[in-house]
């Protein structure tokens, strides 16, 4: 039985401990790898955002400067609506005079 557990203590001592030993080395590694690559993509995700959001103001600002304003839509749709009117109140004129005039040649 003595024989059994020095080779069990041998075994213990040679084998596991540094096999457990690697692998807790290899763990360590790998979750410290794992947050510094988790903070280096915390940190471009942030950059990336902050460009989209400078981006989409540049786009706002463009379109205020470039675009018209709904005042300058509504004013634009009162001219046209205004002459349109003018124009379908000149056709009608013409429209009572041909029919004055077709009736009176008969």
């Amino acid at each position: 039985m003595s024989i059994f557990t020095q080779d069990w203590i041998w075994w213990v001592t040679a084998v596991d401990l540094p096999a457990l030993g690697g692998l807790w080395v290899l763990l360590w590694r790998t979750r410290d790898e794992s947050q510094k690559n988790t903070a280096r993509l915390h940190t471009i995700l942030d950059r990336r955002c902050d460009q989209l959001r400078d981006a989409l103001a540049a786009f706002k600002l463009e379109v205020a400067k470039n675009y018209a304003s709904q005042r300058d839509l509504r004013a634009l749709e009162t001219r046209l609506v205004d002459h349109l009117l003018r124009i379908e109140s000149k056709l009608d004129a013409t429209a009572l005079k041909a029919e004055r005039n077709t009736n009176s040649n008969k």
